[in-house]
Parts: structure tokens; sequence; C-alpha cells
């Protein structure tokens, strides 16, 4: 439910909106142990935000699909999340993180920053990024 919620805002911020099959995918079995998670907030059993970890084998790992419901925003979630993230990654033997983000989505390119991320060259051929982030963990 939440990466429907995310690809729908997705498509209302976007200038030319979105479609999820031209980006590079993030399917959900890519989700899941051993190459990766999803991890869902909720409140009250209702979901409220989302945040994922691809891992690569020797390569850096990616933080993929950060949502946080409009409702939700600016209590720290997607922060928490975001370090909560990391901390698998850790945990997994990951050295660096890589994520990149949309000009349109500023509120994640500030917690980019805040949270220590560094913008560097693209890595990737993501038709929708702006801006690609790196942390070395």
């Amino acid at each position: 439910w939440c990466v429907e919620q995310y690809f729908a805002e997705l498509g209302e911020r976007f200038d030319a909106g979105f479609d999820p099959a031209l980006g590079i995918s993030a399917h959900p079995y890519e989700l899941t142990l051993p190459t990766g998670l999803l991890l869902v907030a909720r409140l009250r059993e209702e979901p409220i935000g989302c945040g994922a970890l691809k891992f690569h084998d020797n390569a850096p790992g990616e933080i993929k699909r950060m949502w946080v419901a409009p409702r939700a925003r600016g209590l720290g979630l997607g922060r928490r999340m975001l370090l909560a993230l990391e901390q698998y990654a850790r945990e997994a033997g990951v050295a660096i993180l890589h994520l990149e983000t949309n000009r349109a989505l500023i509120e994640a390119i500030q917690l980019y920053r805040a949270c220590g991320y560094q913008e560097v060259e693209a890595f990737n051929d993501e038709p929708y990024a702006h801006h690609w982030f790196e942390k070395h963990l």
C-alpha cells in the first residue's frame, strides 16, 4: 500500500508524471532478505511510511522507496526510517549507500543532506533522478 501511495504522489509532483515501469527496478521480491528489505511505518496499524534497502554483491547498497504520508511529515519519521535502514546496511556489511531523487522532492533532498549524504556524480541512468547521493557508513 505504501509503495502505491508513494508512486501516486510522484505522479502528482513530477513535471511529466511518473511511470514506475520506466525507472530502475525495485520490485517487491528484490526488497526481501537476503537481497533487500522494506520497512513499513505504521500508526494504529495504518501504514504511514516506507523505506527500502537493496543489497548488491561487492557494490554499494541502495536506499529506495522512501516515503512518508503527508499527514505524518514533520515528525521525524523519515529520518528514523533512514537511520534504521543505515543500521541494517551496516549489520549486513555494507560500507557505502547510494540513493537518487528527483528535484521536486525538496524535503527528501534536505533530509539526505542533513543525514550526511553527499551529492555525487550520477551513478546510474534513473530517468527520474536529478540528484545522486552517497554516504560512507
